[in-house]
């Protein structure tokens, strides 16, 4: 018997996927993904926090605008429009909005507990 594959639709428009409220400064559209891939956009107003954790997932970001400072394991870097950062595995990491912006995430595989 096959696993059943996970999957979304082919095309997403920002102006017409739905916003989830992850807390009173952050927001966040699951823009495409299947079992193996999931792309989802974050904004955050200044002040927003992404709270410290880890996950199995792989994950890539890449910083559409804004300024945030940004944890991964021991380092601390603050990271602007244009830049990104990969985060392996199971690594401590987390953000504090500095000035209103928005990340790209890029996980593999899929954020199971996004969908839920």
């Amino acid at each position: 018997m096959s696993k059943m594959i996970k999957a979304s639709k082919e095309f997403f428009f920002g102006n017409e996927v739905e916003w989830e409220q992850v807390d009173p400064k952050i927001k966040r559209q699951m823009m495409g993904y299947d079992d193996k891939i999931m792309l989802v956009k974050v904004a955050f107003e200044e002040g927003g926090v992404g709270q410290l954790h880890e996950h199995h997932h792989s994950q890539v970001t890449y910083v559409e605008s804004g300024e945030f400072e940004m944890t991964i394991g021991d380092q601390k870097k603050i990271i602007r429009t244009g830049d990104s950062y990969y985060v392996p595995p199971h690594v401590l990491h987390g953000c504090v909005c500095l000035t209103k912006g928005v990340l790209i995430d890029v996980f593999s595989p899929l954020r199971e507990d996004f969908l839920e």
